[in-house]
């Protein structure tokens, strides 16, 4: 199918969207990695030799459309993503590009990431949706960095809509190729506890957004 809205396709932006309005229903090739605070993770094996997953979640009020706005905001993730060395986009070749490095625990060396991403805001029976996609290129004009690894297989997708009362249904899916060597307890670390940490620092990101604005 034809790419568009960044480089993604319609079909992929739906694709996004089914997996929400199934939430937590996933083949049986997923197995579920743990379950915490209404949290719900999922792995599956890639053909890498490494873990995808999925994450389903509710995050109490938390409104869909400032959890959203959050998400797109790389400035104020600065302020709350305690992981964020460094954090930008810019405009390469006619296409907004993120650049994203990523403090690791020593002796490691910090991973960063060049990635695309769009956002839309769907509309399904009458219910508004927010999905954001995002995966990696390629882009000349930012080499790779003396000491940082740089990550050439990235890919996200989050979607959000309305719990019904004041929070948000959340699903991710993520997979990443962290490349070097990565002890093994460091990635269960976080599969385990980094997305939902992830998670819980977004939502109190969220209680703060309206000081922001």
């Amino acid at each position: 199918m034809e790419s568009a809205f960044g480089g993604f396709s319609e079909e992929q932006f739906q694709n996004a969207c089914d997996e929400l309005q199934q939430f937590g229903r996933v083949g049986n090739d997923w197995e579920l990695l743990m379950e915490h605070e209404g949290f719900k993770i999922y792995r599956r094996l890639d053909e890498t030799g490494l873990y995808a997953y999925k994450v389903f979640g509710i995050l109490d009020d938390c409104p869909p459309a400032v959890l959203a706005d959050i998400y797109m905001d790389l400035d104020y993730r600065k302020q709350w993503d305690q992981y964020v060395k460094e954090l930008y986009e810019n405009e390469y070749n006619g296409e907004t590009v993120v650049y994203w490095q990523v403090k690791y625990p020593f002796p490691m060396s910090n991973r960063d990431y060049i990635y695309i991403r769009q956002r839309r805001d769907l509309d399904m029976d009458g219910q508004k949706i927010h999905v954001v996609l995002a995966q990696s290129t390629s882009v000349p004009q930012i080499p790779e960095r003396s000491g940082v690894v740089r990550v050439n297989q990235y890919k996200q997708s989050l979607v959000i809509k309305s719990d019904g009362k004041k929070g948000s249904k959340v699903f991710i899916y993520y997979f990443d190729n962290p490349g070097g060597q990565i002890p093994s307890w460091l990635i269960n670390w976080v599969a385990k506890n980094g997305v939902p940490n992830f998670l819980k620092d977004m939502a109190k990101a969220c209680q703060k957004y309206h000081e922001k604005t």
